[in-house]
């Protein structure tokens, strides 16, 4: 009987090949979209699990509060007396390891000179809670000495090649001296940070790179990365309970604005794989993923498959009655409800097969194209484990079930004595149920256009907003305390190039992130008294605000005229207005006071956009540090170019720096690159929402296509008569399409209220956004209509130019 049933189902395939062609391709292109997306969350949900204590360790992170308890900076890392005192008073903690990211930092071997990003200082036991592969040397002891370093097998590849690296030194900002004590397996990609070098963290005890005395004291650089791991099943929220007893016992005498520690700051834990998706803290190890675009990617897959579903159950149902003289002879022969309906289920669910089958072959060919634009390492190899396969496998019985039920039920439903004698016609509420499905379909097409043009606008504003300052043709460089005293030296030579412009100082630069902030106190009634706001710092020379071109609002900027600028201090708008002052004018002169320094306010610059449109603009200090031999609280210099010869003023550049500094690599980076990299998120899901979209479109369309061909096909007579009687082609295209276009009018009402509620929600993330404009929805809707009358149209005008007597003459 099975193979009785087979033998039908690849007739009437074969049979009815047009109807067959657009369910089996739009089940394959839906399928096609499903394994995609499939292979894209299945990674994103992955991350760090590869760890074998992964559910049992967790990241302490830190959140600051102001004066009136808004939550005004939250980070991953903490800083360091927590990671003397935490194991002692918590026993739970099994183990507990922490890693810093000490920046840019220039490796020598030989006459090889490269700048190193992802360098890590390292507790001795991270591999004790990370599972790290050791490939050299012995885990236990590799970072047990100061100045002890371990590399990836790619990273010692590319100092030494070939040659054993064990015991090899390398130079390290040409201050000291790393001897290679192991090396180590590169981090699976689906691990939230990647360190390319681990040096021992013992090393930071000495008082020349951050001193034993810092590590115990020093609470205010929260700059390290902790983690602990717990026992099984314990319950954290025991131990979040005994944090604020545990800040206010060890953090007495750093009382904030005269409040408790417990009250401006606060300790968290997060679960190691909750970090990627989950964790969107003010300063993170690497850029993170978000579980909202897991939902919408996983939403939009769902949404072409069912596009994809409607298309068989409408095309099935329509072409209904060609199949009534079958059912009617199969059932007078003695063939049983149940029998039927499981033939036709078997048709949908061996269609369903083959779609899945062929999507798998067309998953090779389109996973690199999303690799390109998520930026990722997608590998169909995620979907080949059997947990994953198996239900995939099987997935078409639940969707070729769901697609072919109703046909099913519909057609085995048929009384035979009205089939055999020509008196069936499909009607009823069989039309109704077919133009709820369009409808569907339409409203999900309208639904995808509308929120692919808003992201579209909203990502167009970030990119062209005013940011108050200007951030073309300026590089940007790291600078290094070896430049302290030739520093001067160095901008002169550079503006000697009449291409050079300004060359400035700053701890950070504009498209970074703001997250440097001490005590600030305002003159009161007859004292100084704490600032509630939380002000920003940013470290700046005297060209700090020419390079960027910051408009000032009131008073100056720093001059060299001026000896006693290192005291004094340039504020923002955003700042003058938390502080509770009115004007830009009375601001300027008062007396301030932060990070325990008194000074004077010399001016307030216009409000500008240091980092991006997904945050407020922050209150912002501008201070110039007094010089300190051997340090620097200067990290970048921005360097204002005309964007003319630009080659020969890269090469000014080249050879300027490797004059004055020739042991630390030449590497330089444009602004706007940076500027960039600040909405790739949204210009990725910009990407795939309008790829998506043409998708569901064209699916939609294909089954409007074959709809309509069908249906036009039972008017054949109709439009015969109709043209003998005078009817000229545009009147009857017009009549065969008016049907088609009331349905895609009223999926336009149904798909503008929930366009709109979920877009609004969107832009919510935004802090500066743009306001939804009525025309988006209107251009979507027709749109829409266009679309639909074109793929109808074409049927309709074929079926009008048909001569009248052939038509007639059918039957």
């Amino acid at each position: 009987m099975i193979k009785n049933y087979f033998k039908i189902a690849i007739r009437n395939l074969l049979r009815h090949r047009l109807i067959s062609f657009i369910n089996l391709f739009g089940l394959t292109v839906g399928f096609t979209c499903c394994l995609l997306i499939l292979t894209y969350i299945l990674n994103e949900l992955s991350y760090d699990r590869y760890n074998k204590n992964a559910d049992n360790i967790y990241r302490i992170t830190r959140t600051f509060y102001n004066g009136n308890g808004d939550a005004t900076l939250k980070l991953s890392t903490i800083s360091p007396p927590f990671g003397y005192y935490l194991p002692t008073d918590f026993p739970e903690i099994q183990k507990m390891t922490r890693l810093l990211n000490i920046g840019t930092t220039s490796l020598r071997y030989k006459d090889k000179l490269l700048n190193e990003q992802d360098v890590y200082c390292a507790d001795e036991n991270i591999f004790d809670v990370f599972t790290i592969k050791v490939l050299k040397g012995n885990p236990a002891t590799a970072l047990k000495d100061p100045f002890c370093v371990m590399l990836t097998e790619e990273t010692a590849k590319k100092y030494f090649g070939d040659e054993d690296p064990i015991n090899k030194v390398l130079r390290g900002n040409n201050q000291f001296d790393l001897k290679v004590t192991g090396v180590f397996k590169n981090f699976p990609s689906n691990a939230h940070l990647h360190p390319d070098i681990l040096i021992s963290f013992n090393t930071l005890k000495d008082s020349a790179v951050y001193g034993e005395e810092n590590l115990r004291k020093n609470w205010g650089n929260n700059s390290f990365l902790t983690y602990i791991m717990l026992p099984e099943n314990y319950n954290v929220k025991n131990m979040e309970a005994r944090f604020p007893a545990f800040l206010d016992k060890h953090m007495a005498g750093q009382e904030y604005i005269g409040q408790q520690a417990s009250k401006f700051t606060k300790l968290d834990l997060q679960k190691l794989t909750d970090i990627h998706l989950h964790s969107h803290t003010d300063y993170e190890a690497e850029p993170n993923g978000d579980i909202k675009r897991v939902y919408i990617f996983s939403a939009i897959a769902l949404i072409i498959l069912l596009i994809a579903c409607i298309n068989y159950m409408n095309l099935s149902t329509a072409r209904s009655s060609l199949r009534a003289r079958e059912i009617g002879i199969r059932k007078v022969i003695g063939a049983r409800k149940k029998e039927l309906i499981l033939q036709f289920l078997g048709e949908s669910v061996l269609l369903t097969w083959a779609a899945i089958l062929i999507a798998f072959g067309l998953l090779y060919v389109v996973l690199p194209w999303l690799n390109t634009v998520s930026g990722q390492n997608l590998s169909i190899d995620i979907l080949l484990k059997w947990q994953v396969l198996l239900p995939l496998l099987l997935s078409p019985i639940i969707v070729g079930a769901l697609a072919g039920l109703y046909p099913a039920l519909f057609m085995s439903s048929f009384q035979p004595i009205k089939t055999l004698k020509g008196l069936f016609k499909v009607g009823g509420s069989n039309i109704s149920f077919r133009k709820v499905l369009v409808v569907t379909q339409f409203a999900i097409s309208i639904i995808l256009i509308i929120t692919t043009v808003i992201v579209f606008q909203q990502l167009k504003f970030m990119q062209n907003a005013s940011l108050g300052y200007n951030k073309d043709h300026i590089i940007t460089m790291a600078y290094s305390a070896q430049l302290n005293n030739g520093y001067e030296s160095f901008r002169n030579t550079l503006l000697q190039n009449p291409d050079i412009k300004e060359v400035g100082r700053s701890s950070r630069i504009p498209t970074g992130r703001l997250l440097d902030g001490m005590d600030a106190y305002a003159p009161g009634n007859d004292s100084m008294i704490p600032v509630k706001a939380d002000i920003r710092y940013v470290a700046a020379d005297y060209d700090f605000i020419p390079v960027y071109g910051i408009q000032m609002a009131e008073g100056r900027n720093f001059s060299r005229e001026y000896g006693t600028d290192t005291s004094n201090f340039i504020l923002n708008e955003a700042a003058v207005k938390a502080i509770g002052w009115k004007t830009s004018q009375e601001t300027v002169g008062k007396n301030f006071r932060y990070d325990n320094m008194d000074g004077h306010i010399i001016g307030v610059m216009k409000d500008f956009h240091f980092e991006s449109l997904h945050q407020t603009i922050a209150p912002l200090i501008l201070k110039m540090p007094a010089p300190v031999p051997n340090q620097t609280y200067y990290n970048a210099i921005s360097i204002k170019i005309s964007g003319q010869h630009l080659a020969s003023t890269l090469s000014t550049l080249k050879q300027t720096w490797e004059k004055y500094q020739p042991d630390l690599p030449y590497q330089y980076t444009f602004l706007d690159e940076n500027f960039d990299k600040l909405y790739a998120a949204e210009q990725t899901q910009e990407t795939i929402f309008a790829t998506f979209a043409c998708i569901a479109i064209f699916i939609a369309c294909l089954g409007l296509f074959g709809l309509s061909a069908f249906a036009i096909s039972q008017r054949i007579k109709e439009i015969g008569i109709r043209k003998v009687l005078g009817a000229n082609v545009s009147g009857i295209v017009g009549l065969l399409s008016k049907d088609f276009l009331m349905l895609v009018g009223i999926a336009s009402v149904l798909a503008f209220p929930i366009a709109w509620y979920a877009m609004n929600n969107w832009l919510k993330d935004f802090a500066y956004r743009i306001d939804i404009q009525w025309w988006v929805f209107l251009i979507a809707g027709i749109a829409a209509a266009l679309i639909a009358f074109v793929t109808v149209s074409f049927q309709a005008i074929k079926a009008a130019m048909v001569n009248p007597v052939k038509s007639l003459r059918t039957e």
